[in-house]
């Protein structure tokens, strides 16, 4: 089973699982979820879920209808909704023994690099301190131009950003179907799929597979930015409780395969990102560091060239000049000037507040 061998795994679920349609909260499902990501945990499976439902939560507090809600009001009540949904996260986790955080995400913090690179430390911050990031989209300041939209885009950038394993889209269907199958009885469900535009060539996916706010359009889109992350997404039927279980135990589901390793996708990440803002020489202590496969230090830095900022694509030169490296910075040119030479325990003396310790960290480079 794919799962068993995932070490990252985001898990979307939507707001018609956490709220029916009386309004009411399905709090016998999440807790049966809480359950499931319990078992996930006990395996040392790193988890992050991207979760809907502020809006619907708010209105619940506020008795309001979701649908005659303009966007200027919907930001209000998602602000009220945000708590309500963490403390019902809260309140259910902490029975399991799990525990919890929250990260709220625009478009723009998946989209801009320096905003990713920190979205990436802080997801794997939480991984070391035993939390379970629950991620929202900040529907507080999202206006209609920068809006995901729908849950599933966002859920695949966390993947993306996260270089999960496996992400998991939990619908109220089992899959994707070769027909809309609430309307024919003949629709056979696709299990997997390796090329979208070869396997889906016969389907008309808008006309056949609307579900949910989101359709089945934007779960296709959200396989598009996974498949190309080196990552697997799943389609499954999460109305039922204990849906993780049910993915591993009835093998009933719609598998998108990766078109690359996540180790390639990453490299051509880096590798084919604009043009290097900077560089930085280094002695052959630290190239032979490099080759080895270890993170860039402080202390084998020669010599810095050109302005870059945190998260800033740079090379890495050798003292010949010859590029041995790129990768992405996590200083400033500044800051970098101020500490090269120096060992790792002199940094926050040097700068005068706590950082990291690599310069450019080995899962951020690619050796040329």
């Amino acid at each position: 089973m794919y799962l068993k061998n995932s070490k990252i795994i985001v898990i979307k679920i939507g707001s018609s699982l956490l709220v029916d349609s009386n309004k009411r909260i399905r709090k016998k499902w999440l807790s049966s979820f809480a359950s499931d990501i319990k078992k996930l945990k006990n395996k040392n499976q790193k988890i992050v879920i991207v979760s809907s439902g502020a809006i619907a939560l708010g209105c619940k507090k506020m008795n309001f209808n979701k649908k005659t809600i303009k966007l200027d009001k919907s930001q209000a009540i998602a602000s009220i909704g945000q708590i309500e949904l963490m403390n019902l996260f809260s309140e259910t986790f902490t029975k399991f023994k799990l525990n919890i955080s929250q990260i709220l995400l625009t478009l723009e913090d998946t989209e801009e690099r320096r905003r990713s690179l920190n979205a990436k430390r802080t997801f794997e911050n939480l991984f070391d301190l035993d939390f379970i990031p629950i991620v929202n989209e900040n529907d507080t300041i999202a206006t209609t131009e920068i809006k995901y939209g729908d849950n599933d885009r966002l859920a695949s950038r966390v993947a993306q950003i996260t270089d999960a394993d496996t992400l998991i889209l939990l619908s109220d269907v089992d899959g994707l179907y070769t027909k809309n199958p609430k309307i024919f009885k003949d629709a056979k469900l696709i299990r997997k799929i390796n090329n979208i535009k070869k396997d889906l060539k016969e389907i008309y996916i808008k006309g056949v597979n609307e579900y949910g706010s989101g359709g089945m359009q934007t779960k296709i889109e959200a396989a598009k930015i996974c498949q190309l992350s080196g990552c697997s997404m799943i389609i499954a039927n999460g109305l039922y409780l204990n849906p993780i279980s049910r993915i591993i135990e009835k093998n009933n589901f719609t598998m998108f395969k990766p078109k690359v390793s996540k180790l390639d996708a990453r490299k051509k990440w880096i590798i084919s990102s604009i043009a290097p803002k900077g560089a930085i020489i280094i002695d052959d202590g630290a190239k032979r560091a490099l080759k080895s496969g270890k993170s860039l230090l402080a202390a084998g830095i020669k010599k810095v060239s050109g302005k870059f900022k945190k998260g800033d694509h740079i090379k890495v030169l050798d003292k010949k000049n010859s590029e041995c490296a790129r990768g992405l910075s996590s200083f400033t040119s500044d800051e970098v000037i101020k500490i090269m030479g120096h060992h790792s325990n002199e940094i926050e003396k040097l700068l005068g507040y706590v950082s990291k310790s690599e310069v450019i960290h080995k899962d951020d480079m690619v050796e040329i």
